[in-house]
């Protein structure tokens, strides 16, 4: 089975198993990944937000665009790489997800990326941060890469945080210029 097949099944996993059905019963769509399967980095948010739901797609909404714009700095475009959440169900009111809706999803994730195999996993935001590195403060460790159990991450601030918070902007835009020396690195350590 080659690795979109495979990702299909996690998805198709998700439904079967019905996981988190009080999110998936006031959401429109499941909000899977998407990207190129075979990508070297793996970007993941928090959770769907009202334009991802709609569209069923990750990072689609204003912060999806600044994303965008920010991928375009360092020479990348979407389809380079692979972009998802911890949750895949957009939570009502696009209030912050749940500890128990984090851990109901986080066996997927986990599987996406066993798939996946990708030299860099950038978390957005401390949600996404907390699930791989808890105990971290994003404000300390945004930008600097860390290595656990076989995998280095790299936690970066929400984009969307730098939508309502003009000097996270430029901070934002510098840890994300840093991806390209890390994925160096990263290739010749292998």
């Amino acid at each position: 089975m080659n690795k979109q097949a495979n990702l299909d099944q996690i998805m198709a996993d998700i439904i079967q198993s019905d996981v988190c059905p009080n999110l998936a019963k006031t959401a429109k769509n499941l909000v899977f990944g998407d990207g190129n399967p075979n990508a070297d980095i793996v970007f993941i948010g928090e959770a769907p937000g009202k334009q991802e739901d709609e569209q069923a797609l990750p990072f689609v909404g204003a912060s999806g665009k600044f994303l965008s714009e920010m991928l375009a700095s360092i020479n990348l475009r979407r389809e380079q790489v692979y972009i998802t959440n911890i949750v895949k169900y957009r939570p009502p009111n696009n209030r912050d997800p749940l500890p128990e809706e984090k851990e109901a999803f986080l066996p997927y994730l986990e599987r996406q990326l066993d798939v996946i195999q990708p030299l860099l996993v950038v978390t957005l935001g401390r949600h996404s941060m907390n699930c791989f590195l808890p105990g971290l403060q994003i404000s300390q460790v945004h930008g600097e890469p860390k290595r656990k159990a076989g995998r280095v991450y790299l936690p970066l601030f929400h984009p969307a945080a730098a939508l309502y918070n003009g000097g996270m902007r430029q901070t934002l835009i510098d840890d994300f210029a840093k991806i390209p020396a890390i994925l160096q690195l990263i290739r010749d350590s292998k």
